[in-house]
């Protein structure tokens, strides 16, 4: 009851909010604003809510207790980063979110999971830290908590747009995602694939909306992310790619920023974890029948996974932006935005990015893992709930592919665009289907291998590790060489002091050091003089 009315109730719940500060106390004399409403923020934590509703629902026969437990406050603190009003609440779910996020990814319960987790917190406990150095400087330069538009122009904002992006996965560090989701268990990565990167596009949509610096940054992401994902043979991994590729149009259109862009930003974050989730769902459910995560050691598992299959195709072409899916009815708002604006290279570079998707996730991932080669595995199809968590799922990607209008009733700025016109069918589905054309005739070259794909954490995971090794193993040389000297120094000073201030027993006698022998009375006053005549002298001299 809990794992399945708990989302429901709060959907119901988000849909109460009106627009407006709604929940608000005060803390050390700032005006926290833990609720306030508009529709781009209901639009975010509705889906949030599905999600958890769908994704407890995928879990919650085959997941343990405590997984659950985290995964449910992980989408709790993405629903009240969705609501935050100001700053400081904000920046509170975030850290809520990061901490049990990584509870999930240590949930797979295996030493690789263990070492990602770690990994996965350390990257966002630093991606927080940044952020909150921006929020500081924001709250002591202009006084002010609010959560407002701004723009990259000094220090403050560039240290929160930073932090921002490191949960987006922006590259060059981006590699947290591909190498913890992967790790987590078959119905954690479901979690995972919905929570963190999307909150981080809300944020950019609420602070950074037509920040120019975001269009370059989410291409970069959408073409690192297709190339990974191309050269991947990890089944999750490939997925994982394709949340940066995916991610990347939404901040592409944030950074061109029109009411046009922002819609598409927000109407394709809604779509992506829909289908995001599905296709992750189909390949946790191939990991839990089979317990093979490459596509190297699957195959023809269409036969006795018919449902898991189809719906990962469903999925696929979500993603690949086919139309009559989820997929086409927001990935071609960016893409007209971007042409409204006259960004002709953007728009260009957006539509040879979609072929990419529909090689990389379109076809590769469905072709491998259920059409290749006969594997020789006969694996049960996934179990009930989890079939019915797909099916669900499948059925809104086709629900918001055919109607659209029952999302874009839902997006900030009113929607006067029309996504099924000859044309723009025409052109995607020309697009498609010459991708589709090139994947089968270059599939020699796609053949899956066992190679490993280094990613810029190779810096921080191997660079700096030997770094460090070799600057350890340096100081340790120094400091023992110093510590040599040392002693050396100290048998020196030991044997000069015991020649001038100690004394030794011989055959003849107690021979005294030079300062350890009784001087007379006369040499002693002698001696007393000069010193007292150097003192006056220099007393006078000043």
């Amino acid at each position: 009851a809990v794992v399945l009315i708990a989302p429901l109730l709060t959907l119901a719940a988000v849909w109460q909010v009106p627009d407006g500060v709604v929940l608000s106390v005060e803390f050390l004399q700032y005006p926290i604003e833990l609720i306030e409403g508009s529709p781009v923020r209901r639009l975010f934590a509705s889906i949030f809510a599905l999600m958890a509703f769908g994704g407890g629902l995928y879990a919650y026969r085959q997941a343990s207790w405590f997984e659950l437990a985290a995964a449910y406050a992980y989408a709790a603190g993405a629903i009240g980063v969705s609501f935050s009003g100001d700053l400081i609440s904000l920046f509170l779910f975030w850290e809520l979110m990061a901490l049990f996020s990584t509870v999930v990814v240590w949930c797979g319960g295996t030493p690789g999971a263990r070492a990602a987790g770690i990994r996965y917190a350390v990257m966002h406990l630093l991606g927080g830290v940044i952020l909150k150095v921006g929020i500081e400087g924001v709250m002591v330069h202009t006084g002010s908590i609010d959560v407002r538009p701004m723009l990259a122009d000094n220090f403050d904002h560039w240290m929160i747009m930073i932090g921002i992006l490191i949960n987006a996965a922006a590259p060059p560090v981006s590699a947290w995602l591909a190498d913890s989701y992967p790790e987590s268990s078959p119905t954690g990565s479901v979690f995972l694939s919905a929570f963190t990167t999307k909150t981080a596009v809300l944020a950019l949509i609420l602070l950074f909306p037509g920040e120019p610096v975001l269009i370059g940054v989410g291409l970069f992401m959408v073409m690192y992310g297709i190339i990974y994902a191309l050269l991947e043979n990890n089944i999750r991994r490939i997925l994982a790619y394709s949340v940066v590729n995916q991610v990347g149009f939404m901040v592409c259109a944030i950074g061109i920023g029109t009411q046009m862009a922002i819609n598409g930003a927000a109407a394709h974050a809604f779509a992506h974890i829909i289908y995001k989730a599905l296709l992750f769902m189909s390949a946790g459910a191939v990991v839990y029948r089979t317990g093979r995560n490459k596509c190297s050691e699957v195959g023809g598992l269409f036969r006795t996974m018919p449902l898991t299959a189809v719906c990962g195709i469903i999925g696929a072409l979500a993603i690949s932006g086919f139309p009559l899916t989820s997929g086409f009815t927001t990935k071609t708002m960016i893409s007209q935005a971007a042409a409204d604006q006259s960004l002709v290279w953007v728009y260009f570079l957006l539509a040879a990015a979609s072929a990419g998707v529909f090689l990389h996730a379109g076809i590769k991932f469905p072709w491998f893992v259920f059409f290749q080669r006969d594997s020789g595995l006969r694996p049960k199809d996934a179990p009930w709930n989890m079939a019915v968590a797909m099916v669900f799922f499948s059925a809104l990607c086709i629900l918001f592919g055919a109607a659209p209008q029952l999302l874009y009733a839902h997006l900030p700025y009113p929607v006067a665009y029309e996504p099924y016109t000859a044309g723009k069918v025409v052109f995607y589905l020309q697009l498609l289907l010459f991708s589709g054309l090139a994947f089968f005739l270059l599939l020699p070259l796609m053949r899956r291998t066992e190679t490993i794909s280094l990613d810029t954490d190779w810096l921080w995971r191997v660079a700096l590790f030997r770094t460090a090794v070799v600057m350890h193993s340096g100081l340790s040389k120094l400091a023992e060489a110093l510590l040599d000297q040392a002693r050396r120094v100290g048998q020196w000073l030991e044997e000069h002091g015991r020649r001038l201030f100690g004394s030794q027993r011989t055959d003849e006698g107690r021979i005294h050091g030079v300062f350890a022998r009784a001087w007379p009375i006369g040499t002693t006053a002698l001696w007393i003089a000069v010193l007292l005549t150097v003192y006056v002298f220099f007393y006078y001299l000043d």
